[in-house]
């Protein structure tokens, strides 16, 4: 059964939320409205796991965006939920405020149609591969989770994501880790070994064209024989991950945190992402192709 995505709108401006149900009237997608914080967070709160994106006003009364969005990220099961906020274009600093909060995705007032359905339909199509990532990671079982370490090798962005399922399974919340684990080992490919950079990255998704030229460079010559190294190791307080491409690397200084800059981008959160909510450290070596994601292991509880 096809899963219909579903969309919370939470906006305190009947007239606003009437413009974006009438944009996206014909969109596909499973709509519903809450007229301010409280009323959207007792949805969410009665049903974790019901919607698949938030579209969010920021001042509203009774509890406003930025408080929602706090609980949102806070939540164990609603963390991985994308937030769209909106916001005024020239706000730069309630932008970088968003990020920092959780908010991956913008929207601007006045509200612009085609940007809607673009910023919404990237927030979708992300959360959908998330979902299928945790419903794979928890179907897996931890069967994985007495693994002390392990060396593995692959070319493919489809290897990649059923590489993610198994070592998150070897961790503690693997619902959770299975997210930047994906993130991660999908650039490593597609960044990485197949050099394919943020811009052109860009302007192959604006014209839909992303998945072929994916496929047409992993049967080039040039990047066929290239191969992501993952070293899986336990140790008595974390589990590090270790990924290394085969790519010339990139100044990952730059997408370490959300930049305001690019927040209106349909790509380029997938670092500060896995950092903030699946990893307790991330650490880029040398040029950018070797990268270290570290995750905590609970302590033992000392007998009395």
């Amino acid at each position: 059964m096809t899963h219909i995505p579903r969309v919370l709108i939470v906006d305190d401006e009947p007239f606003n939320v009437e413009i974006l149900l009438e944009y996206l009237e014909d969109s596909g997608y499973e709509l519903d409205t809450a007229e301010d914080g409280q009323e959207a967070w007792e949805k969410l709160e009665a049903a974790p796991d019901h919607f698949d994106v938030v579209i969010l006003d920021r001042m509203m009364p009774r509890m406003n965006g930025m408080e929602v969005l706090a609980r949102l990220k806070a939540h164990p099961v609603m963390q991985s939920i994308p937030v769209i906020l909106q916001t005024a274009l020239a706000a730069e600093d309630e932008i970088l405020e968003g990020m920092q909060a959780g908010a991956w995705y913008y929207l601007t007032k006045p509200f612009d149609e085609e940007l809607l359905r673009s910023v919404l339909g990237t927030a979708i199509e992300d959360r959908m591969r998330y979902r299928r990532v945790q419903e794979e990671s928890s179907a897996a079982g931890r069967s994985f989770d007495m693994m002390s370490e392990g060396r593995f090798r692959f070319r493919t962005l489809e290897s990649a994501r059923d590489l993610a399922t198994v070592l998150a399974n070897a961790c503690p919340a693997p619902a959770r880790v299975v997210v930047g684990l994906s993130e991660l080992f999908i650039n490593a490919v597609e960044h990485g070994n197949l050099g394919i950079t943020y811009e052109e990255k860009s302007e192959l998704r604006e014209h839909n064209r992303w998945d072929e030229e994916v496929a047409k460079r992993l049967g080039d010559p040039r990047y066929a024989g290239r191969e992501v190294e993952v070293h899986f190791r336990r140790d008595s307080d974390c589990i590090r991950v270790t990924i290394t491409d085969q790519g010339e690397g990139f100044d990952w200084r730059k997408y370490q945190e959300m930049d305001p800059e690019r927040a209106f981008d349909t790509h380029g959160r997938g670092i500060a992402m896995s950092r903030m909510l699946s990893f307790d450290a991330l650490e880029y070596r040398g040029c950018g192709n070797e990268v270290v994601a570290t995750v905590a292991l609970p302590r033992e509880t000392e007998a009395a």
